[in-house]
């Protein structure tokens, strides 16, 4: 017999048991994606033979395309695929694209067919991601009381697990590639990713009518052959996005295009809902706003800081050895397997005492954080000797402060999107919420390639000061940025109404 909806939201305790099985299948396909987001500069400059700035403007045009997909994915699954059959599909996507890398990166003899098979497999990738990652998040959200207290937990809960794929993949794939192989490190994120999705098979029994297709639970007009033309749509529009992501021009066109297309779609679907339905609407686009500024600044992680890691770390923590790069990849996760979970209690505790910070002040305390981390960036220069090369300590120490942005911010996002968007919608406005970080990884490589030094043959000394100069830059916005929130805190609450 099904488990019912409401037998699933009435658990006991501070966690739903569904949320485990989330948690491992998100885990693993968190490892794929970090594990090859992690070696994305690094390979562009040293395999693909990109320049510096070009290989920031790539890598923020491809993680761009990865997050504005997930608005896609999230408004198919609304309307035609259902959670769960999207995140199959996504999970099958995404495998077949690491293959590709690992078994087509490497036999080319130029550097031209690299490239091809590069982008080839990266916008496989691509399209997965954006039927993968929405989903499962807005299937989190379905376990909960629309205003259970425990929701905010649950998701540090799952942002947990998040990072501990993040953390395995993020130092295991850059490790693998550096040392051994880079068609190994892909191959691994391939193999995770299967996991993944046959963790993700056996979890379907567990979570009764969440998830199912809107068109055979009778909640969409739609019909069967709805499903098959968007699998032979998004195999269909992969050639598209291989040449898209490849010439970041192309990337600039969409990203004007889409944000407004976007909106204009939203505000089409808000005539259909009430005004206190409309005024939440409006406080969600608030924090994706806002959020789109945090991403700027934080996903510096995959590009300048990665760059930075390679160039200007030595590789010492306590007289023990790391790769630079591993640490830059896995050491915010760690951080965050570390204090989400009581990060989350605290929220749970405080919410019993009528004294937990809304939503808001969250946010502004997220951006502080963040500014807190960049001054710590920017600090590293004064720890370099006369070989250009800095503190690992230093840059670590850096990391530990942004984590605590980032679980000010992050998790009680996906959180909130659930929390004021009206059930047709949550698939879309969690859509919106990565859309938001696709425009944050776009402007990210526009900030990164800003930071490189404009002297193709700087020593590393002229390269610590370079990108040192804009980690300080970042950390004045990011101030700015925090008090603004703060200031207009009790307009959005406003508009808010009844959401914590």
């Amino acid at each position: 017999m099904q488990t019912t909806l409401e037998e699933i939201q009435d658990f006991k305790g501070k966690y739903p048991k569904q949320l485990w099985y989330l948690f491992f299948s998100e885990m693993w396909e968190r490892f794929c994606f970090y594990g090859m987001r992690g070696m994305l500069t690094v390979f562009m400059v040293s395999q693909l033979m990109m320049k510096e700035d070009v290989a920031n403007l790539q890598y923020g045009a491809t993680q761009a395309f990865v997050y504005a997909f997930t608005f896609i994915g999230g408004l198919f699954a609304d309307k035609i695929l259902g959670f769960r059959k999207s995140l199959f599909w996504g999970g099958l996507l995404m495998i077949t694209g690491s293959c590709i890398l690992a078994f087509g990166l490497g036999k080319a003899q130029t550097v031209e067919l690299n490239s091809f098979w590069f982008f080839l497999g990266l916008s496989f990738t691509i399209v997965g991601t954006g039927f993968f990652k929405p989903n499962i998040s807005t299937m989190v959200g379905a376990l909960y009381h629309e205003n259970d207290s425990r929701r905010d937990a649950g998701f540090s809960l799952f942002y947990a697990g998040i990072n501990i794929g993040a953390l395995l993949g993020g130092y295991a794939c850059v490790t693998i590639a550096k040392n051994y192989s880079w068609n190994l490190a892909f191959g691994l994120a391939a193999i995770v990713m299967t996991i993944s999705l046959i963790t993700f098979v056996f979890t379907q029994r567990k979570m009764g009518p969440i998830g199912l297709s809107p068109i055979e639970s009778g909640k969409s007009k739609g019909k069967k052959w709805y499903e098959y033309a968007t699998y032979i749509g998004s195999l269909a529009i992969i050639p598209v996005i291989m040449v898209m992501v490849a010439k970041t021009e192309y990337t600039d066109w969409f990203m004007y295009i889409i944000g407004p297309c976007t909106l204009i779609y939203l505000f089409y679907e808000m005539r259909k809902y009430s005004a206190v339905e409309q005024k939440k609407l409006l406080a969600a686009l608030v924090f994706i706003i806002f959020s789109i500024l945090f991403w700027a600044f934080f996903e510096q992680s995959g590009g300048s800081l990665n760059l930075f890691a390679s160039n200007n770390l030595n590789d010492t923590i306590l007289g023990m050895h790391f790769d630079p790069n591993g640490i830059n990849n896995s050491s915010n996760s760690l951080f965050v397997i570390i204090f989400a979970p009581l990060l989350g209690l605290l929220w749970v505790w405080l919410s019993k005492r009528n004294s937990e910070p809304n939503t808001i002040i969250k946010f502004g305390l997220g951006f502080i954080f963040l500014a807190l981390a960049f001054y710590t960036f920017y600090a590293t220069r004064f720890f370099a000797g006369s070989d250009g090369k800095t503190s690992l300590e230093v840059f670590t120490m850096a990391y530990f402060v942004i984590t605590f942005g980032e679980l000010c911010l992050s998790p009680i996002g996906l959180s909130i999107m659930t929390k004021l968007s009206p059930q047709p919608l949550q698939g879309v406005m969690m859509g919106m919420w990565f859309l938001a970080s696709a425009y944050g990884q776009y402007v990210a490589g526009i900030l990164g390639a800003g930071m490189v030094s404009p002297n193709e043959n700087a020593s590393l000394t002229e390269k610590l000061i370079s990108y040192t100069d804009g980690y300080q830059q970042l950390a004045i916005y990011a101030v700015i940025s925090g008090v603004v929130l703060i200031a207009i805190s009790p307009l959005v609450k406003k508009l808010m109404g009844d959401v914590k």
